[in-house]
């Protein structure tokens, strides 16, 4: 959530900031709302400080009394409402997106940072459905359309490729985790994946539990409540997540490209406010050396504001070029949130000025979706890179 103190300070330059990612009237709720609170605190607390009298009341004291508790039980009761009122108002304002975040509303009015490599030249692009063995029927006739089996040469190339994004990981410091995958609703909360995107989250009712999309979940409530006595803080988890893609019907239905279930890399980091904008340009460039290091062609995007997660305050895309659909496709993100996660979570350390919240990011080291951006761009051929890491040189629909 954003810092109410500061919406109070400066209102009109965080309503423009707000209002870029379409929250301006939200924002004007919510201030209203907190400004009507701030109006009847002082009156409730008057009201409270006129029961308190000295010795035996008097008839007229007895009835003033009584006129007094009338009041204060309504103005309790719209302080209540109002508070409520502006407590559910500062949970739909986002986080502001950092200036050099271009407008816009969809993805193709992203900003392209650069370009790199050479897309192939194929007389005969094959997909990955072609070239592997991603079996689909079986897959749907387990559970429902979206799921699938890898097999063969496609499960090890997976394999090797959360292994190759792992160890490039450790070696730049960060430390692997194996998260849990089911969380509470505070931690979907906590995080900003709800209540905007609630509705794409798979629910295990009688438990109260959700399956989440990305570890970014887990790797945020690791310090849930916490005061953080070191800084920074650089996590990996290895995971498998869920999404129901409830708003992507209709759109890349064939293959392993949007599916329900997916393994991934993610990264994470908690750090001092000042150092927030360097970690995601290293966050980035962490990502960009794993596609380099495999080969693939791709461009980095600064994605528009209306492409952003309510939490994301700026966030790159890498996108992979997929030659069977001659076009760039997402294959990871980057994202800074600054105190938004931590403020809705608790998470702070002890800084300057206080107690102060940290700022976190999160960042994709690899997807199953590599895998098809690979064999898409190299026809069945193996990156050198992934080689020890127990890929085979060559997959093949029959390997």
């Amino acid at each position: 959530m954003i810092d109410l103190r500061a919406a109070r300070a400066e209102p009109e330059r965080l309503r423009a900031a707000v209002a870029r990612k379409g929250a301006g009237e939200d924002f004007d709720r919510l201030l209203e709302a907190d400004a009507r609170w701030r109006e009847l605190v002082p009156q409730v607390d008057e009201l409270r400080g006129r029961q308190k009298l000295q010795g035996k009341p008097t008839p007229e004291q007895l009835e003033e009394l009584k006129r007094v508790k009338g009041d204060l039980k309504r103005l309790e009761g719209e302080l209540a409402a109002v508070e409520e009122a502006r407590d559910v108002a500062l949970q739909a304002i986002p986080n502001p997106p950092h200036e050099s975040v271009p407008d816009g509303e969809t993805e193709e009015e992203a900003e392209v940072v650069r370009e790199v490599g050479e897309h192939p030249k194929l007389a005969d692009a094959k997909d990955h459905l072609e070239l592997a063995r991603y079996d689909m029927e079986r897959g749907a006739r387990l559970s429902g359309s979206r799921f699938g089996y890898i097999v063969g040469g496609a499960a090890l190339l997976s394999l090797a490729l959360y292994r190759f994004a792992l160890d490039k990981l450790v070696s730049e410091g960060f430390t692997p985790v194996l998260p849990p995958v089911l969380v509470r609703e505070e931690a979907m909360y906590g995080t900003g994946f709800f209540p905007a995107e609630k509705s794409e989250y798979y629910e295990i009712g009688d438990d109260g539990l959700y399956l989440t999309g990305t570890s970014e979940v887990a790797l945020a409530g690791l310090h849930m409540g916490e005061i953080l006595e070191e800084l920074p803080l650089h996590y990996t988890a290895f995971s498998v997540n869920f999404r129901r893609e409830a708003g992507a019907a209709g759109r890349d239905t064939r293959g392993m490209f949007r599916v329900h279930q997916f393994n991934k890399v993610e990264m994470f980091a908690y750090v001092r406010p000042e150092s927030s904008w360097d970690e995601l340009e290293r966050i980035l460039a962490i990502e960009e050396e794993l596609v380099q290091a495999l080969g693939l062609p791709y461009r980095v995007l600064n994605i528009p504001t209306g492409e952003l997660s309510s939490a994301a305050a700026k966030r790159y895309d890498i996108e992979a070029w997929f030659p069977s659909q001659e076009r760039y496709r997402e294959i990871t993100s980057a994202s800074n949130t600054t105190d938004f996660q931590a403020r809705r979570l608790g998470i702070r350390y002890r800084g300057e000025r206080g107690m102060e919240h940290v700022h976190t990011l999160n960042g994709t080291a690899v997807t199953d979706r590599w895998a098809l951006a690979i064999l898409e761009n190299f026809q069945g051929e193996v990156p050198e890179a992934l080689l020890p890491f127990g890929a085979p040189e060559r997959i093949s629909p029959e390997s």
